[in-house]
């Protein structure tokens, strides 16, 4: 079995870029070199972080290169969760390798509300410890008797956004199960991205718009991005991956699909040849209050205009059902489950149940403001609180 280094959590930012073969924390006086170490870490952390790279050095890694951005690390419980149940996926444990909103789109149904956009890949957290955080959960979730279907990349942003994307599948792809990774398609222009994409097993492209007016509207892209270029990485993806291919079509109200979009949209995923095309509404709380599903009427326009051209489309309307992994520790479960996937009433007392607490640590949890309650189409939802999706969520807290 590979040997994983251990992680320390620190975040630390440096005057200057450095070589591979100058890695400051590999050298004496490197403190001095410190411009300033996140709030709340102490400083003498460094030290523990210039002996993580020894470390990595003996186990035969690389250290871990530090430039003028933030090194982000977290603790491993925020880097994986669940298992979750997934209509597309059957159990489906998380991985959550993006910090929050880091993302190419700001959809207007996103469940974790408004963000500025990026486009530029970089790392944010360390192969390793993403692969040591899955690896832990999978041994706590088998240590009860459940099983996993797959490890899923299904962060709080968009996960190509990783530079160490096709890296973290074949570490993980080493442990003997099937990974998954869910994706808006976005950066898929890119030669790197398909790359990365390629060593996984399963695919989930979002194909939202076959416009460019639609796809404007409805998922807000950056402003980089070209949409000749995100249809035509799709497309040439969907040429090379030889594992399992999904697309997943969101709808919502204000879009006329019947007249506009649903040929366009079904012609589109015919070129694509999924194994199974997804047709769905927003079910969980979205970016933008306003924001409702598309009417019955609309969602059967698209749904009948794919079915004449795949194999197999399906509708996601509803919430999905199933049990949500657990691990003895309610606390951990609800936060990192919730971080990323809005829990109903039900799917929490069915958890709480599992790990043995009350319903009163969730009303603990509300007042220290660790999570937050939604209402959405007369359903409460609970949800991680987090700083780049509060003030959205917080103006739908009923």
């Amino acid at each position: 079995m590979t040997k994983v280094a251990p992680t320390i959590p620190l975040r630390i930012r440096f005057k200057e870029n450095f070589s591979a073969d100058k890695d400051p924390l590999l050298t004496d006086g490197a403190q001095s070199r410190l411009i300033s170490v996140i709030p709340g870490i102490p400083r003498e952390n460094a030290m523990q972080y210039r002996r993580l790279n020894f470390a990595r050095l003996r186990y035969g890694q690389p250290p871990l290169l530090i430039s003028d951005r933030t090194c982000l690390t977290a603790s491993l419980s925020d880097l994986a969760f669940g298992p979750v149940p997934s209509r597309r996926l059957g159990r489906s444990l998380g991985v959550n390798n993006i910090p929050a909103k880091n993302c190419t789109y700001s959809c207007l149904y996103c469940q974790l509300g408004t963000a500025p956009t990026r486009f530029e890949r970089r790392t944010f957290y360390a192969p390793e410890e993403v692969f040591q955080a899955v690896r832990e959960r999978l041994v706590e979730v088998e240590s009860r008797g459940e099983g996993v279907d797959y490890v899923t990349f299904v962060p709080d942003g968009e996960p190509t956004l990783d530079s160490n994307l096709g890296r973290e599948i074949e570490m993980l792809k080493a442990l003997g199960v099937r990974v998954a990774v869910l994706t808006n398609s976005s950066l898929l222009f890119l030669r790197e991205v398909r790359q990365d994409l390629l060593k996984a097993d399963l695919v989930s492209v979002k194909v939202d718009a076959s416009t460019e007016r639609v796809w404007r509207l409805v998922d807000r892209p950056n402003k980089s991005l070209v949409f000749k270029e995100v249809i035509e990485g799709l497309k040439e993806f969907s040429r090379e991956f030889k594992g399992t291919l999904l697309t997943e079509t969101m709808l919502i109200d204000g879009v006329d699909y019947a007249r506009e979009e649903a040929d366009g949209i079904a012609a589109l995923i015919a070129q694509l040849a999924p194994s199974r095309a997804y047709v769905a509404v927003p079910t969980r709380p979205p970016a933008e209050p306003w924001v409702r599903p598309a009417s019955e009427s609309q969602v059967n326009a698209v749904f009948q205009s794919i079915q004449k051209r795949v194999k197999e489309a399906e509708l996601l309307i509803g919430e999905e059902v199933g049990t949500f992994g657990s691990t003895g520790d309610a606390r951990k479960d609800l936060l990192a489950t919730m971080a990323v996937h809005p829990m109903t009433e039900p799917a929490v007392a069915e958890l709480l149940k599992r790990d043995g607490a009350s319903w009163e640590l969730l009303g603990e949890m509300l007042n220290q403001g660790e999570i937050v309650r939604l209402f959405y189409n007369g359903k409460a939802f609970y949800m991680k609180r987090m700083a780049s999706r509060h003030e959205a969520a917080r103006k739908r807290v009923g």
